[in-house]
């Protein structure tokens, strides 16, 4: 049996204005227990591995079990890191341990007369039978994002 091999590339950028100071939301992603705190997918999913190391070079992890579904796998490196400024990562995706995508994010923190301006750009490319998912992490990003708002409230 052949597995059909394809590539397909999404890109999007998302944009927030959170009605607080730069420094709040910057702790939200450098902060561990903070991070913990709206990552992810709340009581939708059994938690599974997490690493959690916000300095260049470090890796961060997040594994869990939808409940009555897949496993789905976050590994990210952080590349560039400017404090209260940008937030740089790559990361993999894995469902049910299939090699999902690769994308590189980046996260702007922005000061503005509500607070804080925050950007996340991102460009993925996905594998094989999850070609067609782009739209999916684009979704997925913004409820990310949403769960942010509500934590930062």
């Amino acid at each position: 049996m052949t597995t059909e091999r394809r590539l397909a590339r999404a890109e999007f950028t998302l944009t927030r204005s959170y009605p607080v100071p730069v420094e709040r939301v910057w702790g939200a992603f450098a902060e561990e227990q903070q991070k913990l705190a709206w990552w992810g997918a709340g009581d939708s999913m059994e938690p599974g591995e997490w690493t959690f190391d916000f300095r260049v070079g470090g890796r961060d992890i997040a594994e869990g079990k939808f409940h009555d579904g897949p496993v789905s796998r976050y590994e990210a490196t952080y590349t560039d890191i400017v404090e209260h400024i940008r937030i740089v990562t790559t990361y993999d995706m894995w469902i049910d341990g299939a090699h999902m995508s690769t994308s590189v994010a980046s996260l702007e923190f922005e000061p503005s007369t509500e607070g804080t301006q925050f950007t996340h750009t991102e460009h993925g490319v996905f594998f094989d039978q999850f070609w067609a998912d782009g739209p999916n992490r684009e979704q997925g990003s913004r409820g990310l994002l949403d769960a942010l708002g509500n934590y930062l409230r």
